[in-house]
């Protein structure tokens, strides 16, 4: 019988509840393809060889690897084991300290499924009633005062002081001023923040310190890291995970507040990280490792041997997404505590922060679901959801805001400035319009794609900030840096005026945008004006990032302006220097614009903070600017004043990018010039446009603020973007059905005569006037002609006919050929064609009447409806269901019948040669016919290996293949349930994989299997589909064996020093022999290179052994008993 997976840390360990299947989730063979650095520590390949080993003696050299090896995976269980216990202690405290709080907890434990926790509960429950009845007893007995105390025993009395001396004894460190560890002096509320985090710690709780930016989130997690060090005499390790462009700020408060802690920096090339492993991390030559998002994914399989401390992740919004490649794999981590900063902890829903409370706390927060109902409100007043929610993220949140604790520190000042367009942005944003008008007028159906309006959102959004960030429109070549680049756009208009004012009064500026390529725009208007500036964006690199804020920091710095991408500059970067901030555009999020704010309105800010806001007037930024408000406004009533709002909303939806869109543009398309600008839409504004501008901003955002400040809980679930239709009280958004496809009229297109008259030209330019054209006879109207594509299948003879058409209205008209572009040796070539073309049109001839009629007639042989949407679903369906399965293909295209797609596929295999890269979907379809090929292979093969057995899901051996045995994490008993479920269902079944996982869900042979049970679709359907590839090579061999055996008797199972490793960490079974062994020459010759078997005296190499969970198949030193050992050759 198969050895099953060892559960022991499971059930000992709550607390770990979610990372107990460690190598299962790092090791998944599809799970992420990263550039991860090999793992020399465990290698008998590593290349710190000892000297020995280079003087030829290799086994002496091996041993002492392996035997160094041994003692560091001794050293790392054994710290595993340790915190295992330290972790139990903790959970039965936790849960006494929550359960004290509010009963509420005792709902989301329950929901989970590990009876390990139901026994704590159900310990504490105990604990609970005989207290209370000695108690009760207590106020039974009557007399004095004696007779109330209860008296120990001295052994009850001597355990409470061990354990009181066990734990550093029962008080509660509580610091009222700075600690002397820290150099420095930390503000009155840092200092709470410290104390909040050791109570945390001291019941055995992970929690969110979620203070707004600004407020010193890094000291406080420092010091806290200091209070383990100094006074827990906890030196580490603890792991601190932060965006890759504040790790040098991080490096620089720790050497700052506390130089003694010993901090690893694991960043850098492959090779670099290669020796800092090696070197440190490895050794554990660190108290705290620093890293990055992206090298938890790469080096994961070094930092996961480690039982850290405390795991901590700044900018924690980064896992609010618990399946992204980052949660998943930082819950694979063992540690005792973890931590998670972050200044803006709700960014869209409820479920993203259930998503941070489960990483904390998973034995708590096991069941999103059930978060989600108990918070929905819908069957209870919304008063008692509120109270419930902020008596649950009480414990575990703190989150304070700059104008409460920061008495120092100026409130910062909003305003956002409304500015019109100039003429050149009313043309663009007028052809963006006209370009897809069906879709601006909702004209477009169910079938409108909600894609196609995101397009038209973002196009119009880049004419709101500059028309040149279109190709085409600037001017040129050549390509001036002039003053078109301040006048074409209204917000340019606008900035160069702030901006002088801003200099005048010795002020420094931020401005952020969320695009990149308007920072190169204003790159060269910083150069024109002469303004000294910096800059930073998705693509600079660390060391210029960090470069260009010392820069701008530094004491008598000339740089004025400090450009930044709102989402690469808004993180961890502080930039009190300024004073200014300019949100060029505002983001979707608005907590990435506040992230930017706070760049300059943070702790060391000595003036008052002004942001200002561009907001192009009568456009689709004042709905967005609109949407953002009222996300903010909901960040404000669920975590800052402990209220809940179920479903926040998500991505806008069609009908509200429709009413952006729409916002406006009715007024656009009846502009002519410039709008909203200087005086009669003057390009410049003089000091009284600009005041009034500023006036004006002040006002409409008062007004904006008053509105969303009003809405609560009620009003916030019923906002819809139909608000958007009351105006002046009155309700507008009826009457959008009345209006119908014409509700945005097109601008009249006004064709401009053009005159090469060299006469004509210099009298205009000299009189101003044109003289009024001579009257020509009107020019013949071109042939009306049926557009044909090749897919269309229409007969070649009525191309023929259109073609002669075209060539004798080219000739009416006196049309001349251009020569054609290239290179001037291909000159005489290009000529040649010319002139046979032009020689084509000279001598055309009108149709006869018995051609119009035959053309006539042509038109409608072809297959007119059919457009390219239909063509390309065609094709799909034909590879997906089968060139003459004509019902399946009808089901990709819902506008033609089975008969109709018949009609077409019969003309489609006859005439394909016709249509332009006909191979291509050629290859589509013969791809498509491939795969359903071996999908039906693979099921025969499936269903002749099930016939085999009478019982399979009990009887079923499966015989693996090395390539699926050194990564292979599933149980045999796992496997067979897959194949069973394959088979039951059908491999090609719409949805297969989200039946099986609600299959393993169900049935009671995997209620305890937590790796089974976690296993999402696509992981199943990886794993299902390397089973079908091992038993089609099961049967595809050409000499199989019995029973999936060699025929040569058994074989000693060979051990895997990787999964060894796991098996001390207590994450995975040790190995056991195998029933099935499967001989493996092509493992045996890898063993014998990794072993120096060339040089090395034996017989036989030793074969490789199967057990039930094939990745106990690798390499290790052969013993020296006989059979085994090294022979002669």
């Amino acid at each position: 019988m198969a050895p099953s997976r060892s559960r022991t840390s499971a059930v000992a360990d709550p607390d770990a509840s979610m990372s107990d299947a460690a190598p299962e989730v790092s090791r998944g063979p599809d799970e992420m393809e990263v550039d991860e650095t090999p793992d020399y520590t465990d290698s008998d390949t590593n290349p710190n060889t000892t000297a020995s080993s280079v003087a030829g003696d290799h086994v002496d050299g091996r041993r002492k690897r392996s035997e160094a090896s041994q003692l560091r995976r001794s050293i790392f269980g054994k710290k595993h084991d340790a915190l295992g216990s330290s972790k139990e202690d903790d959970s039965i405290r936790r849960f006494r300290y929550l359960l004290g709080l509010t009963d509420l907890f005792r709902h989301f434990i329950e929901t989970n499924p590990n009876p390990k926790l139901r026994e704590i509960i159900q310990e504490i429950d105990r604990q609970n009633e005989e207290n209370a009845a000695k108690q009760k007893k207590k106020g039974a007995r009557q007399g004095g005062a004696a007779t109330g105390r209860a008296r120990r025993t001295e052994a009850e009395e001597d355990a409470e002081l061990l354990k009181d001396e066990r734990h550093g004894g029962s008080a509660e460190t509580v610091f009222r001023e700075s600690p002397s560890f820290i150099h420095g002096t930390m503000r009155d509320y840092q200092v709470a923040g410290l104390n909040w985090l050791i109570s945390l710690h001291e019941n055995g709780i992970s929690g969110i310190l979620a203070d707004e930016m600004g407020l010193g989130k890094t000291l406080q997690t420092i010091s806290f890291l200091g209070y383990l060090r100094y006074i827990m005499d906890t030196t580490g390790p603890h792991l601190v995970v932060v965006p890759k462009s504040t790790l040098d700020n991080w490096r620089r408060e720790f050497a700052k507040w506390t130089p003694d802690v010993n901090v690893l920096v694991l960043q850098g090339a492959k090779e670099e990280r290669n020796a800092l492993i090696n070197d440190r991390l490895i050794d554990q030559k660190f108290d705290v490792c620093i890293t990055s998002y992206e090298m938890i994914l790469r080096e994961k399989s070094h930092l996961k041997k480690f039982a850290w401390e405390y795991i901590i992740i700044d900018e924690a919004h980064r896992i609010k997404n618990e399946e992204s490649s980052l949660a998943q794999v930082i819950r694979v981590f063992n540690s005792r505590n973890r931590l998670l900063i972050t200044g803006t902890p709700l960014q869209n829903n409820l479920h993203e922060l259930w998503a941070l409370l489960n990483f904390l706390l998973p034995d708590v927060f096991g069941d999103s679901e059930a978060f989600d109902q108990w918070f929905s409100g819908q069957d209870q007043d919304q008063d008692t959801v509120v109270q419930q929610l902020h008596k649950v993220l009480r414990p575990f949140l703190l989150r304070r805001v700059k104008a409460d604790v920061e008495k120092s520190l100026l409130p910062k000042k909003e305003m956002n400035l409304y500015i019109g367009m100039s003429e050149m942005q009313i043309k663009w944003y007028q052809k963006i319009l006209e370009k897809d008008i069906d879709a601006v007028n909702g004209a477009g159906g169910k079938r409108e794609s909600k894609t196609r309006l995101l397009n038209i959102v973002m196009q119009l959004r880049k004419c709101c900030n500059h028309p040149y960030l279109f190709e085409g429109a600037e001017p040129g070549p050549p390509y001036t840096t002039d003053e078109h680049l301040v006048f074409n756009s209204g917000k340019m208009v606008l900035l160069d005026k702030l901006l002088k004012r801003m200099q005048a009064q010795g002020s420094r500026v931020l401005i952020f945008s969320q695009m990149s390529r308007l920072l190169d725009i204003l790159e060269d208007y910083c150069v024109f004006r002469e303004y000294k500036y910096c800059r930073i964006d998705g693509n600079t690199a660390h060391e210029d990032r960090i470069a260009a804020i010392d820069e701008y920091n530094k004491p008598g710095s000339e740089k004025f302006i400090f450009l930044l991408t709102t989402r690469a500059g808004g993180l961890g970067i502080n930039l009190t220097t300024a004073d200014i901030v300019v949100l060029f555009d505002s983001d979707w999020n608005p907590q990435a614009d506040l992230q930017a704010m706070d760049r300059a309105h943070r702790i060391g800010q000595t003036k008052q903070v002004v942001v200002y806001r561009f907001v192009t007037e009568n456009a689709i930024e004042e709905k967005v600017l609109e949407r953002a408000a009222q996300k903010l406004r909901l960040d404000q009533v669920v975590i800052q004043q402990g209220r809940a709002h179920p479903a926040a909303k998500g991505p806008a939806g069609k009908d509200e990018l429709l009413n952006m869109i729409q916002h406006g543009a009715e007024k656009v398309f009846q502009t002519k010039g410039a709008v909203g600008l200087g005086e009669n839409g003057s390009t410049e504004l003089n000091d009284d446009d600009m005041d009034a501008i500023l006036a004006k901003g002040e006002s409409r955002t008062h007004e904006l603020n008053s509105k969303y400040e009003k809405l609560g809980l009620d009003d916030l679930q019923k906002f819809t973007s139909e608000s958007a239709y009351e105006w002046n009280g009155e309700t507008f958004g009826g009457k959008k059905k009345e209006i119908g496809i014409n509700w945005i009229n097109p601008a009249k297109r006004e064709r401009k005569e053009q005159s090469y008259s060299v006469d004509k030209f210099y009298r205009e330019a000299i009189y101003g006037t044109s003289s009024k054209a001579e009257s020509k006879p009107k020019a013949p109207r071109a042939p009306r002609q049926v557009p044909v594509h090749d897919y269309q299948f229409y007969p070649a003879r009525l191309k023929e006919l259109q073609e002669r058409e075209t060539a004798f209205y080219r000739k009416e008209i006196g049309y001349k050929i251009p020569i054609a572009d290239g290179d001037e040796d291909t000159l005489e070539e290009r000529e040649a064609q010319r002139a046979a073309d032009q020689e084509e049109i000279d001598n055309a001839v009108a149709l006869t009447e018995e051609e119009q009629e035959e053309k006539q007639k042509l038109s409608t042989q072809g297959f007119s409806e059919w457009n390219k949407r239909d063509f390309q679903q065609f094709i799909n369906g034909s590879a997906k269901s089968g060139r003459t399965n004509y019902e399946g293909i009808s089901d990709e295209i819902d506008s033609k019948t089975p008969a109709e797609i018949k009609a077409y596929a019969k003309v489609f295999w006859q005439r394909y040669t016709e249509i332009g890269d006909y191979q291509k979907y050629l290859q589509v379809i013969e791809a498509g016919e491939e795969r359903r090929n071996k999908t039906e292979h693979q099921r025969k093969m499936l269903r002749k290996k099930l016939s085999l057995y009478r019982v399979p899901l009990q009887q079923m051996k499966i015989n693996y293949s090395v390539s699926t045995t050194n990564k292979k994490v599933y149980t045999e008993e796992e496997d067979r349930f897959l194949l069973v479920l394959l088979d039951k269902y059908g491999i090609d079944t719409e949805g297969i994989y989200d039946k099986i996982r609600d299959e393993i869900r169900e049935s009671p042979l995997f209620r305890f299997d937590w790796f089974f049970l976690s296993r999402t679709p696509i992981e199943i359907s990886r794993r299902c589909t390397t089973l079908l590839t091992t038993i089609v090579k099961e049967f595809e061999d050409v000499h199989p064996a019995k029973n999936g055996t060699s025929g040569k008797g058994k074989r000693e199972p060979v051990e895997d020093e990787e999964n060894d490793e796991d098996s001390i960490l207590g994450l995975a079974p040790a190995k056991k022999k195998t029933k099935n062994g499967v001989k493996n020459k092509a493992l045996d010759q890898v063993k014998g290179t990794g072993k120096g078997a060339k040089g090395a005296k034996g017989g036989k190499a030793a074969a490789s052994g199967t057990s039930s969970r094939a990745s106990s198949v690798a390499s290790v030193p052969a013993s020296k008993g006989k059979g085994k050992g090294k022979g002669k050759k």
